[in-house]
């Protein structure tokens, strides 16, 4: 495996007290990473959670620590034991593997360890925290495109769904943040919307859930297709709309804009549907004040309601 650099400047020739000390504790951390993954291949469940326990806090420190764990062969040992039937290891092996996932490099070779099946597994049968990492670490990876269709071909997003509906206020939250990126790539949409997702996401308007940008702005995604329009307004999302135009945020005053510009587009019954609720006012205001983008939402759906 190739091996990384824990830092990108070179030793110099005559080194300080204070460099030798950098040095030294490069030293000591890769000796202490060597020995909790050689523990990572213990058959006891207590070495493994101590590991992985371990990792877990080192990971989280710093990006050099990051590389070093990688560097070590830690990631496709922590990989299998995402499978682990030991509910400890397996939240500390996802809670790792998402703090690995900073690193860029890192998110690589994650996915070519093979782990979106067993995140997905986590997602599936985890505790709380373990099924919140795992949704924050399958968008961690998503950040690379091709992985968009991985992890959305590979049976990501009803396990998604079940978290936006089901999991805890972190949970929902890493829920819509996977699902937002994964809505991206047109191809991911339409299973976003059979698995229901967007009678959670008109919940998550809301404004008491914390959560209207992020629901808004998949609604918006999702909006795009003839699923997700007849999902939205059977579901009742029109409201929350116009609601999220007037007083969401200048990002989910843009993507209300465009969700309702995509619905107004293709039904009258949804113009009439808009234009009762009161969005003429707030759509006006959006159309002068708005960010470049939402003008140009609003404006054009000002020009479809008045036909």
């Amino acid at each position: 495996m190739r091996r990384r650099r824990a830092s990108g400047s070179l030793v110099p020739k005559t080194s300080s007290p204070a460099s030798e000390t950098r040095v030294d504790n490069s030293g000591l951390i890769e000796a202490q990473v060597g020995n909790l993954v050689e523990d990572l291949k213990s058959t006891s469940f207590d070495a493994q959670r101590d590991a992985t326990f371990e990792l877990r806090l080192l990971a989280k420190q710093s990006m050099e620590n990051r590389i070093v764990i990688a560097n070590c062969g830690a990631i496709s040992l922590l990989v299998d034991l995402l499978r682990s039937t030991d509910k400890r290891v397996q939240e500390n092996a996802v809670t790792t593997l998402l703090n690995l996932s900073i690193n860029v490099e890192n998110k690589i070779e994650i996915t070519a360890a093979n782990a979106i099946e067993p995140l997905i597994h986590v997602l599936e049968t985890g505790g709380a925290e373990a099924k919140e990492n795992s949704a924050a670490t399958l968008f961690s990876l998503s950040v690379i495109e091709d992985n968009k269709v991985r992890i959305g071909r590979s049976g990501a997003i009803g396990p998604l769904v079940d978290l936006l509906g089901n999991g805890t206020p972190r949970g929902r939250k890493d829920a819509t943040t996977a699902l937002f990126s994964l809505s991206i790539f047109h191809e991911n949409r339409r299973p976003i919307v059979q698995a229901g997702a967007i009678k959670y996401l008109v919940e998550l308007m809301d404004p008491a859930a914390g959560l209207v940008d992020k629901a808004v702005a998949v609604l918006a995604n999702l909006s795009t297709i003839p699923e997700g329009k007849t999902a939205i307004g059977q579901e009742g999302g029109i409201p929350g709309l116009v609601e999220a135009v007037e007083l969401g945020s200048a990002r989910g005053k843009e993507h209300a804009a465009a969700a309702l510009l995509q619905l107004c587009t293709s039904s009258d019954r949804y113009r009439r549907m808009v234009q009762q609720e009161g969005a003429v006012p707030p759509l006006v205001v959006l159309s002068q004040y708005g960010t470049p983008r939402a003008q140009r939402k609003a404006q054009s759906l000002l020009s479809v309601l008045s036909k």
